[in-house]
């Protein structure tokens, strides 16, 4: 089972942290360190999954948890602004700040 780093322990408050794993729960840990991680939580997404891997997340995944702000960073990191990408219906999203949208 591959670990996380334990500086992200608090990002994942509601479950057993040391039961995570980076490749099992890939959806999971990305969706909760791009929408809510710090800058070297999101460095350690890339540095271990990879820009292929993120952007195949945001294609393929309409996480909850993931907002419209946060798709449209990442659409412009990945030069995918022309892409579809899915997104949950709005009464899943998770409304995580009044910076959100």
């Amino acid at each position: 089972m591959a670990r996380l780093p334990k500086r992200a322990k608090w990002l994942f408050w509601e479950v057993d942290f040391q039961k995570l794993d980076d490749r099992h729960d890939a959806d999971y840990v990305l969706a909760r360190i791009l929408e809510h991680g710090t800058l070297k939580e999101v460095q350690w997404a890339m540095r271990r999954y990879g820009l292929p891997r993120i952007h195949r997340f945001f294609r393929e995944v309409g996480h909850p948890e993931i907002t419209k702000r946060t798709r449209a960073f990442w659409r412009v990191v990945l030069h995918a602004e022309r892409e579809r990408w899915p997104s949950p219906p709005a009464w899943r999203q998770i409304n995580v700040g009044p910076w959100s949208g």
